[in-house]
């Protein structure tokens, strides 16, 4: 029988002092208390949005990207989702979304792309790369940047989500791997589990999958 995955080092990332300033640690409080309003009814998302804050910031910090930012971002990452799934293909068309298929069949990736649209408006502040971040945190790119891959990691791997299927074999790279490495198997990996669940494969993700594979990614811009 194999040896359990070692997540000693995620897990010591995770508890480690946040290095955020005065300012940057009570925008986020403020950022917080706005998605607890706003996720009230969800308190399962709420806690998994506030999970991927944290566990961002942490990779953040072991992989050289802005703390502040993934912060940001995982916080805001899943605002999109106070909307049932089935009422966001309206405001996502509204919106000019087009992923090149009816949005129906690809419901679970409209959120990012949608926060991305409306967030500036109640915080016109944010970065473009913060809500780049928050676009691509669904469907992945061929050229994410490493906050890209900071957020995008941080979804799948927050340790609300348990030790189901690959999580722990993911976060034992964490500090190992590369950051690119680290992206490209979280992404294989939620291939292979969509493909395994029999849902709609986003024929977009299939591209990405191949270039990732094939070593045709780009390199960070």
């Amino acid at each position: 029988m194999s040896a359990a995955p070692d997540t000693s080092r995620f897990r010591a990332l995770l508890e480690a002092p946040s290095t955020l300033s005065g300012a940057q640690a009570r925008t986020v409080e403020g950022l917080e208390a706005d998605l607890s309003d706003r996720l009230s009814h969800r308190p399962g998302r709420l806690a998994h949005s506030l999970s991927v804050g944290r566990t961002a910031e942490a990779l953040a910090t072991a992989y050289g990207v802005d703390p502040f930012d993934a912060r940001v971002a995982g916080i805001l990452h899943d605002w999109e989702k106070a909307r049932p799934d089935a009422e966001l293909v309206g405001p996502a068309e509204e919106a000019g979304i087009d992923l090149g298929v009816p949005l129906d069949l690809v419901r679970p990736l409209i959120h990012g792309l949608l926060a991305s649209r409306t967030l500036p408006a109640r915080y016109p502040w944010l970065s473009p790369e913060v809500l780049r971040a928050v676009a691509r945190h669904t469907t992945g790119a061929r050229d994410m940047s490493p906050l890209d891959e900071v957020l995008f990691v941080a979804d799948g791997i927050e340790p609300l989500r348990g030790s189901k299927g690959p999580l722990d074999a993911q976060r034992a790279m964490v500090g190992e791997a590369t950051l690119d490495d680290l992206y490209r198997t979280c992404f294989c990996d939620g291939v292979a589990y969509v493909v395994q669940t029999r849902r709609y494969l986003y024929p977009g993700t299939i591209d990405i999958y191949n270039e990732l594979v094939t070593g045709k990614d780009a390199t960070h811009r």
